[in-house]
């Protein structure tokens, strides 16, 4: 497929017509299998938002289709990009509530991990939760936090933030605990692990302790921060940050796998996996 043109903001089309009947079949193989193991796992508002979209119409979805339906719910649309865009036209999109994903999906040999975001990811992952009006309005509000960050040398905190919840989060339910992050909904061997592993750390929510953690970007998370509620996260994260990226200079964040004496603990990780890793690596 030809590469198409780029815009200023690093848009392109999405070309829907272009996907081949092998790509749309590897979207339901994929899509199939995690519509199976979330129930359950992964949170009621993230389901709402799958089955509201209607993402399982065959294929690919096509981005004029599903932008309908989610801008009539809460004005978002998803934009198409041809790979991780710069962090200043990242923020200035979800500033502006337009949520930019990759338009090619993975390889048949890139089904179980992908490190850049593909299609599934993004769209799968990330867009039934832009269908849920409060975490709508924390996205757009964290994109102005971020536009704010670059100016105050303040992108890794938001960054760590943006990772621990919008990517990685688990959220606190009536039946337990329950995955939203798209970087574990979008993968049935980090779902099983971020809830059914006693590897992994589960800490409550706490945003200066989030904003100074770092975390893993190649393998499973040593540490999952458990949200009360995503209310509970608009309103803790809709404030000035400034505050906190000057309380953090010239300090050393956090390890992944740390436990601190102030955390509030819900599982404290035997951190097996992670240290299984290290020797393997050795």
């Amino acid at each position: 497929m030809d590469r198409p043109a780029q815009n200023p903001d690093f848009t392109i089309p999405q070309n829907w017509e272009g996907y081949t009947s092998e790509e749309h079949a590897r979207w339901n193989m994929l899509y199939e299998r995690q519509a199976k193991l979330l129930p359950g796992r992964a949170c009621d508002e993230f389901l709402a938002g799958l089955a509201a979209l209607n993402l399982n119409e065959g294929g690919i979805p096509d981005f004029r289709r599903m932008n309908q339906k989610l801008h009539a719910l809460t004005g978002w649309t998803v934009v198409a990009v041809p790979h991780l865009v710069p962090d200043e036209i990242f923020f200035e999109h979800l500033a502006n509530r337009r949520f930019p994903a990759g338009r090619f999906i993975r390889g048949a040999d890139q089904i179980d991990y992908i490190q850049e975001p593909d299609v599934f990811h993004d769209v799968f992952g990330h867009v039934p939760m832009l269908a849920l009006p409060v975490f709508a309005d924390h996205m757009q509000d964290y994109g102005k936090a971020g536009i704010r960050a670059l100016r105050y040398d303040g992108l890794k905190m938001v960054a760590r933030l943006y990772w621990y919840t919008v990517e990685f989060g688990l959220v606190r339910s009536p039946q337990g605990l329950r995955v939203y992050g798209s970087g574990i909904v979008s993968s049935r061997t980090e779902t099983l692990f971020a809830l059914e592993s006693e590897s992994p750390n589960r800490i409550a929510f706490n945003l200066p302790r989030v904003m100074n953690t770092d975390y893993r970007i190649d393998d499973f998370q040593e540490t999952y921060f458990v949200l009360e509620s995503f209310d509970a996260l608009r309103a803790e994260s809709f404030q000035d940050f400034l505050p906190l990226f000057k309380a953090a200079q010239g300090k050393a964040p956090l390890v992944p796998g740390h436990v601190d004496r102030t955390d509030s603990v819900i599982h404290r990780g035997t951190q097996d996996y992670a240290r299984s890793k290290a020797q393997a690596a050795e």
